[in-house]
């Protein structure tokens, strides 16, 4: 998966062993997304891509194709798996695989969840109440919060955050420069995009809303109309030259 990942489940003591047997499914699942689509492994099946006829191919590696190629379309082709000359999914494949287990861990009973992949985040349910607490938000006499909090990093200053988001049952994805520097490629120029330092996506499938992110990376500034234009899904983007916008959904805390 190239980055780590984090489980954090709310359960009820006496189900603790259960629970961990439901974490411990879910890194095997991340374990074999990463045996199929590493691109670092020359043994991989999207590796040998190339060498395997396409009525051999997984079905997992059928649906990544296929939602790449409906991604491109959706994108005007800047989402483009192909941009490096060969097929990486990677900008999907990691949404997608923690979107996958954020359904199995809620299939198996486990509603009140937490999955971080690097920064892409996928959110059940609510987080355990903290000590002493009925787990009551206080707004309106129900039992309906509190909120997962999410920090979206300040591309700049490792240490401090650019927004804090209240979230619940949604995806967060964010693809920008400040780590791995210009890897997402424009494909129309054939250069690293460089004019958006962070893009953040708020949605409620994480498989879309990281590709979405990507997409708008590539897009450069024309990326900014392009997010405002999403059904259903909210963003925050941070310029290179240090502007910050926010949708008017984005689900920011104070």
């Amino acid at each position: 998966m190239g980055t780590a990942i984090s489980i954090d489940v709310v359960s009820p003591a006496d189900t603790q062993e259960d629970v961990a047997e439901l974490i411990e499914a879910a890194f095997a699942w991340f374990r074999e997304v990463d045996a199929r689509f590493s691109t670092y492994k020359p043994a991989s099946e999207v590796s040998r891509i190339d060498r395997i006829p396409a009525s051999e191919r997984s079905d997992d590696l059928r649906h990544v194709q296929d939602a790449c190629a409906r991604l491109w379309e959706f994108t005007g082709g800047y989402f483009d798996a192909y941009a490096t000359g060969r097929f990486d999914p990677s900008g999907y494949v990691k949404g997608w695989s923690v979107q996958a287990a954020s359904d199995r861990l809620a299939a198996a009973g486990a509603l009140d969840h937490c999955i971080n992949a690097g920064g892409d985040v996928c959110v059940r349910g609510r987080p355990a109440a903290p000590s002493g607490t009925d787990g009551d938000d206080g707004d309106d006499g129900d039992d309906s919060g509190p909120y997962w909090r999410i920090g979206v990093r300040h591309p700049w200053e490792e240490r401090k955050l650019a927004w804090v988001l209240g979230v619940t049952d949604t995806a967060v994805a964010t693809s920008g420069t400040y780590e791995r520097g210009l890897h997402v490629i424009d494909p129309f120029t054939g250069q690293g995009a460089h004019e958006l330092r962070s893009v953040t996506v708020v949605g409620p499938d994480l498989a879309l809303a990281d590709a979405y992110a990507t997409a708008a990376l590539a897009m450069g500034r024309a990326g900014l109309a392009w997010l405002g234009r999403l059904d259903g899904y909210e963003s925050a983007v941070i310029t290179e030259d240090g502007r910050a916008y926010a949708s008017d959904g984005l689900p920011v805390l104070g």
